[in-house]
């Protein structure tokens, strides 16, 4: 309905259940390069450039960037695919945009699973009574300034950009699976492209848009995938995320992982992402 074009990567056949995958900042598709592989037995599985990222439409005005806009883009994402409901997985900002889907249109969500990101009324709260997390959360508001954060992420040939996947502070860990020379060009590749910032950045300008929460409760069996080392959210919010899932609620910490969990524990993450969706079958059998 918004009038955009939306690029998505597909694996598996068309007619199997949907998987849809939501990435984070700075991000694309790629991120789940790992996932698109392993669940395409089973599953249609859908990685998306998300609103103003990669190949996807880039709407110039900030305001096209509310939380409100991005929510409808899933809704309407799934219905042009074919499917009334999927499994939805987020990560980072995916992860965000996955929790509020979840609570607005909690029948287009079968299993919701995320990775390194709370439920958002978790994060607004904590963040307001822990000042460690708003020293960690800084960058969202350097990031409501015009074009001074783009410009810094371009600076010595994006190396902003390369350090947050691969500095000792916010990098994928020693434990991890590093990503290749091949894997940060195509990151490069993706955000060097000119304007190829402001929108990913501009999801962060529309954050006071539609916090704190009017409606809660994620109905929805839920998986929470933690990477302990992650440099930008603690970990307390994670076990707090419980009390907004009525139902189902499970919850797994990789003490040696990253922010960057499902690139930099790819294997693990996908075993306890199979556990989760085969349990649930299941239990409702």
């Amino acid at each position: 309905d918004s009038g955009l074009r939306f690029h998505y990567v597909a694996a598996g056949e068309r007619g199997k259940p949907l998987m849809l995958l939501l990435h984070g900042f700075p991000e694309f598709w790629y991120s789940w390069r790992h996932q698109l592989r392993e669940f395409k037995s089973e599953y249609r599985v859908v990685a998306l450039d998300l609103r103003g990222y990669g190949e996807t439409d880039a709407p110039s005005h900030k305001e096209n960037y509310k939380l409100d806009c991005l929510i409808t883009d899933i809704k309407d994402i799934l219905e042009s695919l074919g499917y009334n409901k999927c499994v939805l997985i987020g990560h980072d900002w995916g992860g965000m945009i996955a929790w509020l889907v979840a609570i607005c249109y909690p029948e287009m969500v079968t299993k919701l699973i995320v990775v390194n990101f709370p439920h958002p009324s978790v994060f607004t709260e904590y963040i307001l009574r822990h000042p460690s997390q708003l020293i960690k959360s800084a960058y969202y508001f350097f990031f409501q300034m015009p074009w001074f954060p783009e410009f810094m992420f371009t600076v010595n040939d994006f190396k902003v950009l390369k350090s947050l996947f691969t500095s000792q502070a916010t990098g994928i860990g020693r434990k991890g699976c590093r990503l290749t020379a091949e894997d940060i060009e195509a990151y490069l590749y993706v955000f060097s492209q000119p304007g190829a910032l402001t929108g990913p950045i501009n999801h962060y300008r529309n954050i006071f848009s539609c916090l704190p929460l009017q409606h809660h409760e994620v109905t929805m069996p839920t998986l929470l995938l933690w990477g302990e080392k992650d440099a930008f959210m603690e970990v307390d919010m994670a076990e707090i995320t419980r009390i907004y899932v009525k139902n189902h609620f499970r919850l797994t910490i990789l003490s040696e992982a990253s922010h960057w969990l499902q690139q930099d524990q790819p294997d693990i993450v996908n075993k306890l992402i199979w556990t989760f969706l085969k349990e649930e079958t299941r239990k409702r059998e």
